[in-house]
């Protein structure tokens, strides 16, 4: 889809946001997020064909396509010795497990991380330095922020962490003339209606820090996509009154649990009917 937005923000605005940019892949894991126990099986990554090696997988289909815990892999390069040996793949999957997502990850301390067993300093270290580096990027000018100009790139921007997710969330990304995603903002946990999500909520930060268009992106934890009729409305109600406002809805995502299962609602037309403010 070609994604464009009409109006430009201040020179302000580049200071105004940061981005919260969860990285993209899925966490490819049976057990259930949260749980800390150890695997009853770890092969070592030497153990796998070298297809399924992280590091090969990379090289071969580039990091947006590997999961969250391969990549941890890749950073930590070793996973935990002694009696109960656990390659660095089946570790940072515990990881990830132990603290929920990613970005449960990045907000624990050096103490934390340290305390799960396998995890010493240098890995906590190493952890913490490379996420200082994501901070960074999505804190630089807006033409180094990430650019949506597809589903497909709005997938990658919150699979992660949106696939890990127990119950619905609403997350509204903020975009600038040229698409540069300048903030992501969470706003409703729990099933989503017409009558519970406010309209204007969803253009609230779009308003006070003059962003240029909005993208509305929301999970279903069962794993299927499929807009609902509500999802629907909610979408139609949104492009009405972004038309209203000026601030253009791009579109509305439905993200599944698994990497490749997404809707647009506006490739689908859904919501996005000229009577709803379609230009």
């Amino acid at each position: 889809m070609a994604m464009t937005s009409r109006r430009a923000p201040p020179a302000s605005l580049a200071a105004a946001s940061s981005v919260s940019a969860p990285t993209p892949g899925d966490l490819q894991t049976s057990a259930a997020p949260g749980a800390a126990a150890r695997p009853s099986v770890s092969y070592l990554i030497r153990d796998l064909p070298e297809h399924e090696r992280p590091r090969e997988r990379l090289a071969r289909y580039g990091a947006s396509n590997l999961a969250t815990s391969e990549l941890l892999a890749i950073i930590w390069r070793t996973g935990s010795s002694g009696k109960e040996r656990e390659s660095a793949l089946s570790l940072a999957q515990r990881a990830l497990r132990q603290f929920r997502s990613l970005a449960g990850l990045a907000q624990a301390s050096l103490a934390e991380l340290t305390a799960l067993p396998g995890v010493g300093l240098v890995k906590a270290i190493e952890l913490q330095a490379a996420l200082e580096l994501g901070k960074r990027l999505v804190a630089a000018e807006p033409e180094e922020r990430p650019v949506i100009r597809s589903p497909r790139e709005v997938v990658n921007l919150v699979q992660s962490e949106m696939a890990l997710l127990e119950q619905e969330e609403l997350w509204v990304l903020l975009l600038n003339t040229k698409n540069h995603v300048l903030a992501i903002k969470r706003l409703y946990r729990g099933t989503l209606s017409s009558s519970t999500v406010r309209v204007a909520e969803l253009f609230r930060a779009a308003i006070r820090e003059n962003g240029a268009a909005v993208i509305i992106v929301h999970n279903h934890p069962s794993g299927d996509p499929t807009p609902s009729p509500e999802d629907v409305r909610v979408t139609a109600d949104a492009v009405r009154a972004g038309r209203l406002l000026d601030i253009e809805v791009l579109d509305h995502v439905i993200v599944g649990s698994a990497k490749d299962r997404y809707v647009s609602l506006k490739e689908r037309g859904l919501g996005f009917s000229p009577e709803s403010g379609r230009a």
